[in-house]
């Protein structure tokens, strides 16, 4: 009778350590790039928003609420910090958004920004032969294109322009006439000082211009003298 077969089947072996740990690896790699790409990519948006409106650089509509800003800002300053984000620019964009929460702070400053803004949808509705009354979920408003919004924030960005445009021509004038005031300053200073020059030097020389004057009225006697005698 012949022998039962001793082989035995092959059993599946359970998933080593080693792979698991493999696996956790890539998994934290993958959310490091991932995390990495973010970073970028918030970096790059900060330094492409126009850098004179604050709100734009936070990415917040002028409605939002100081509590609001500083959350914001607080979310972005950490997620971008020069110590965790390695983009050239991560500083650079940190100091941006440092700017822009600063100015939304300054409670007078964002009053004139939002009565930009206020002037930017007046202009735009006038534009558009919309009333200034119009709510934003008017059927009116929402068949625009380009929207509202987008329109709003193209008058909002050539106001602000022009108004930078304005202001540094003012400091330039303001320079140049300081410049004028400082040059009159100078030649009146200059003025002082030559005349303090000569009435020094006319005083020097007075003493001079005596002895000369009796030397000359000495000899002038002793001529008419002589002319006495011979006659």
């Amino acid at each position: 009778m012949a022998e039962a077969s001793s082989s035995k089947a092959p059993t599946s072996k359970a998933p080593s350590s080693t792979t698991n740990a493999n696996v956790d690896d890539i998994d934290k790699l993958l959310a490091q790039e991932e995390s990495a790409f973010q970073r970028d990519f918030e970096v790059e948006r900060i330094m492409k928003a126009f850098r004179l409106n604050p709100y734009a650089i936070l990415d917040l509509e002028p409605s939002a609420t100081d509590t609001e800003i500083k959350k914001k800002y607080r979310s972005l300053s950490l997620f971008i910090h020069p110590d965790k984000a390695s983009h050239a620019q991560a500083s650079e964009a940190f100091d941006r958004l440092k700017k822009a929460e600063s100015e939304l702070s300054d409670k007078t400053k964002r009053d004139e920004l939002d009565a930009v803004y206020v002037q930017a949808r007046a202009l735009v509705l006038k534009t558009l032969s919309l009333p200034s009354t119009i709510a934003d979920d008017d059927p009116k408003v929402k068949e625009l294109q380009p929207g509202l919004k987008e329109r709003i924030q193209q008058q909002t960005k050539d106001l602000l322009i022009n108004e930078e445009v304005r202001r540094r021509t003012a400091v330039k004038l303001a320079m140049a006439n300081e410049g004028l005031e400082a040059k009159k300053k100078e030649e009146e200073v200059l003025q002082r000082k030559r005349k303090a020059e000569e009435d020094k030097a006319w005083e020097e020389g007075r003493e001079q211009r005596v002895d000369s004057w009796r030397a000359f009225a000495g000899g002038k006697k002793k001529k008419k003298a002589k002319t006495n005698v011979l006659g």
